[in-house]
């Protein structure tokens, strides 16, 4: 057995080529704060945005296609799903119950 992972390829912060253009509006106090935060980074509001951006992109795109394990993890992830379902009483209950939405 071995180790199930998508790997995932990810951009840097290091951009080589910029040939598109990303328009973004802000309110007055969304754009100073921003303005505040780029300087303070010793960076211009578009280097900061971009920066920040592939950050979170990065992270966002990871935590939903991107899953590793050690051998060890993986075997013990394996014995986790084959172990037998037991009854879960309060899971039954909480399925049973209508939801906030109906």
């Amino acid at each position: 057995m071995g180790y199930f992972f998508r790997k995932v390829a990810t951009m840097t912060a290091v951009v080589h080529s910029k040939s598109e253009r990303i328009d973004v509006r802000a309110s007055t106090p969304v754009k100073q704060l921003l303005q505040e935060a780029a300087r303070v980074a010793h960076k211009n509001v578009s280097e900061f945005l971009l920066d920040a951006g592939i950050v979170a992109a990065n992270q966002t795109l990871a935590d939903r296609t991107r899953f590793e394990l050690s051998a060890e993890q993986w075997l013990a992830f394996q014995s986790a799903l084959d172990q037998p379902v037991g009854a879960k009483p309060r899971l039954k209950k909480l399925l049973a119950e209508p939801g906030l939405l109906g």
